[in-house]
């Protein structure tokens, strides 16, 4: 973690006493850290960020340079910088920080969630490999493994993941890649990190979790003996409909060097902008994603209640087939900010449901924002999906998805509430 030693050694300068904050103050001064890690909330604040030298501004500048000049040719590099495919300040600083806050050794940023998801495909497998793969993911991992990957070569089993035993019975001689999501899009499904992290490490194989819908707020994978993290940066990092990014979290050196080089050579690094808007929204994750996951419990335990629906997933609620596994892994109460639920009439009263239901909520793609989102993913996020499969995990043409935001609960329920009567 490159960047958050450089902050520890450049900036904290205080001598700690006999408990976390008793400090000397003769011994400190101002624009010092005080010794000994910080909590969370602190992290997703000041991880990874330092005031800029020459000025002492607060946030990390924005370096909108494609090229870095170089004192001479024997010091080429000798400032870190040369070229902004490969490096560039601005996203050096996002990706320490996530390092930081994921619990990585180092990361790499790339423009969207789905170059991250084809970057780590690309950077552990090779023709002639195999991949054990959730049957439930994002759409468009199912759709790059079945339509870009398999034409190159490789092979991709995909498989109920919420029972590792299924895992385990699928590995090949040739396994490379065990691919888990949890919680999984858009089914909720969880699956034990620990266990399918110990099948990996049998077998010789990497364990990557996409850990998007559960933010390191509410799961850190790498704690619980994944290999890689994938997240969707455009979801609850950036948390504000602005900026598209993705990122994979390394636990080892040799991992980070090699999600770095399949940037490089990809040359799908995140542009320095998305990079600066997302050090700065990342900043509220935390409260955004208590808030979300507020909301998300108490319009749950409303739906659960009303007449015209038929079944709530949420993992916060007692009926949640996985609750015992969601408490496991889901730290201090907090479940997410996703839902899912189905209604009476089926499909057709379903979208219904969706195409009458008023703001707040808003029909759309994306999830983890500040705005409460409701989707259609038969038409929108899974419709990349074969049907057949679609429909065999349980994603019905009807599938309601709601993304809760950090608006009024009431106001969110109230919504909600009308559209039911309108079915």
């Amino acid at each position: 973690m490159r960047g958050h030693t450089a902050r520890l050694l450049a900036t904290r300068g205080c001598v700690a006493g006999s408990t976390r904050h008793a400090l000397q103050p003769r011994r400190c001064k101002s624009g010092t850290w005080m010794e000994g890690k910080m909590g969370l909330d602190t992290e997703t604040v000041h991880a990874a960020v330092s005031p800029e030298p020459s000025t002492g501004a607060i946030l990390t500048p924005l370096f909108l340079s494609t090229t870095f000049i170089q004192e001479s040719v024997d010091k080429y590099l000798e400032k870190g910088y040369s070229y902004s495919r490969t490096n560039n300040p601005t996203v050096a600083a996002l990706e320490n920080k996530l390092a930081i806050l994921e619990g990585g050794v180092g990361a790499a940023c790339y423009g969207t969630g789905m170059a991250a998801t084809t970057s780590v495909i690309a950077g552990t497998m090779k023709a002639g490999d195999h991949c054990v793969i959730t049957d439930c993911s994002y759409g468009g991992t199912n759709r790059s493994c079945r339509e870009f990957f398999t034409p190159l070569g490789m092979e991709f089993d995909f498989v109920d993941f919420r029972d590792p035993e299924n895992v385990r019975k699928a590995i090949k001689p040739n396994t490379k890649l065990i691919f888990s999501e949890t919680p999984a899009n858009p089914l909720l499904s969880l699956c034990d990190i620990q266990e399918l992290s110990k099948i990996a490490k049998e077998n010789n194989c990497v364990h990557v979790v996409d850990a998007t819908f559960a933010t390191p707020i509410i799961l850190k994978p790498l704690d619980h003996g994944a290999d890689l993290v994938i997240q969707s940066l455009t979801k609850y990092y950036e948390g504000h409909n602005i900026m598209t990014g993705g990122a994979v979290i390394s636990k080892t050196e040799e991992l980070a060097a090699k999600m770095k080089f399949i940037q490089n050579v990809h040359g799908n690094i995140i542009n320095p902008f998305a990079a600066f808007i997302i050090l700065q929204t990342s900043k509220t994750m935390a409260l955004r994603v208590r808030q979300q996951s507020s909301n998300a419990q108490q319009i749950a335990e409303f739906l659960e209640a009303h007449p015209k629906v038929t079944k709530v997933y949420y993992p916060g609620l007692a009926s949640f087939p996985q609750k015992a596994l969601a408490d496991k892994y889901h730290r201090n109460g907090l479940h997410g900010g996703m839902l899912w639920f189905d209604v009476v009439g089926g499909s057709p009263a379903a979208i219904k449901l969706m195409d009458s239901c008023p703001r707040p909520w808003s029909l759309c793609e994306n999830l983890g924002a500040t705005e409460s989102i409701i989707t259609a993913c038969a038409v929108m996020t899974h419709a990349n999906m074969r049907v057949e499969d679609r429909l065999k995990v349980g994603i019905t043409d009807g599938f309601i998805r709601i993304s809760t935001g950090i608006e009024d609960v009431e106001d969110l329920i109230g919504s909600l509430k009308f559209g039911l009567e309108s079915i």
